[in-house]
This record gives structure tokens, C-alpha cells and sequence, in this order.
């Protein structure tokens, strides 16, 4: 099956489903249950977003490491609490990029002191191998993260009322036990879970 599910696709109507003409309440339940199933996979699930209203002018380059950063950082601190090895598998694009952040941060990566000024050493000795391209439609993993990342970008930056109907800012709750809520809960800026930049 190459049949693939995303955001983009369900907000438009396009994509793999375009033949199929859903109406605007069917999309939002199908982006509903996929929220609703991450739960009993089981899985926990966060979020790392740029509000770029709050940085004018940033270069692309700058808030793509500036995301990779936050997103090695969360994941390096979860598995040395947890004690557990992890990889990043990732949909495909900017591979280079992303493979020199994820060396990098196996011996060096900081993180700004949540009691003070400075920052901290806090590398990913845990991360166990280089990064893993994932074509979109050949993962279900990379969709789900396609489809989380989205709803958590409309948590933070409200939708249309267009939008709205497919994807509300409530989407994200919907989420639930699922939502590894450590990640943000040390400087709460937005809900549960999602890392605001």
C-alpha cells in the first residue's frame, strides 16, 4: 500500500484522498482518531514549534537549528532519564542537516539553564546511530509526526475557520495520556507537550 496520510492532505482534501472527496467533518475525524490512537500504540508524543510572529526576520537556517536543537535536547534528557537508547527516524529532506546536528550531539550539545543564566553540557550518548530517512508514504511513524507536529502548530497559531473544522486548536488534546508532557513542563509557554520557540 503507498497510500499516505497527512496533514496537508486532509486540511485540503488532496492527496491520496482527493479521489475519495471527504467532507470537511469526515477529515476531522480521521485526524481525530489518528490523535486518539497514539495512546494505545502505546506512544508519547511532543512537539517542538516556531512561532515565527515572535522572531521577524529569522533566516531559515536559523529556526531549522534552532528546532533540531530543542528537539536533540528533550529527546537527550528523556532517555537519560529513562535510561533508554533511541534513533531519530526522519521524513526525508535537508538529510545532510540533519545528520550533522544528530552527530553533533552525541558529544556536544547544550541547553540554557532553566535556574539561572548560561547554559549547560547535555549530550545524546544515548542516541545509538546516525539518522534515518524515512520516505513519508513508506512510514506510517513519519505520517503520525506529520500530523502531530500540525496540530501542535495550530495549538499555538490559531486556525482559520476553514481550518478549523479539519484541524481546531483543540486538536491537540486530543492526544491525551499520550502527550509527554516533561518536555515543556519546566517553562510552561503554551499547552502540554509542545515546546514553544
Amino acid at each position: 500500500m503507498r497510500a499516505e496520510l497527512k496533514a496537508n492532505f486532509l486540511i485540503r482534501n488532496t492527496g491520496d484522498i482527493r479521489n475519495i472527496n471527504l467532507a470537511p467533518g469526515q477529515r476531522y475525524l480521521i485526524y481525530r482518531a489518528h490523535m486518539r490512537v497514539l495512546e494505545d500504540l502505546p506512544a508519547r508524543a511532543f512537539a517542538v514549534v516556531f512561532d515565527k510572529r515572535r522572531h521577524p526576520g529569522w533566516a531559515p537556517r536559523a529556526v531549522f537549528d534552532t528546532c533540531w536543537e530543542t528537539l536533540l535536547q528533550r529527546l537527550a534528557v528523556t532517555s537519560r532519564k529513562e535510561n533508554v537508547t533511541f534513533v531519530v527516524s526522519h521524513d526525508e529532506g535537508e538529510n545532510d542537516a540533519v545528520r550533522r546536528w544528530v552527530r553533533r550531539s552525541r558529544r556536544y550539545l547544550t541547553a540554557g539553564s532553566a535556574f539561572g543564566p548560561g547554559r549547560l553540557l547535555n549530550p545524546a550518548p544515548l542516541l545509538v546511530d546516525d539518522p534515518i530517512p524515512r520516505k513519508s508514504h513508506q512510514s506510517f511513524f513519519v505520517q503520525m509526526a506529520d500530523l502531530v507536529a500540525y496540530a501542535a502548530f495550530r495549538a499555538v497559531v490559531p486556525p482559520g475557520p476553514r481550518i478549523s473544522k479539519i484541524c481546531p486548536e483543540s486538536m491537540w488534546d486530543e492526544i491525551g495520556t499520550a502527550t509527554h508532557k516533561a518536555v515543556s513542563q519546566l517553562r510552561p509557554r503554551s499547552r502540554p507537550g509542545i515546546v514553544l520557540r
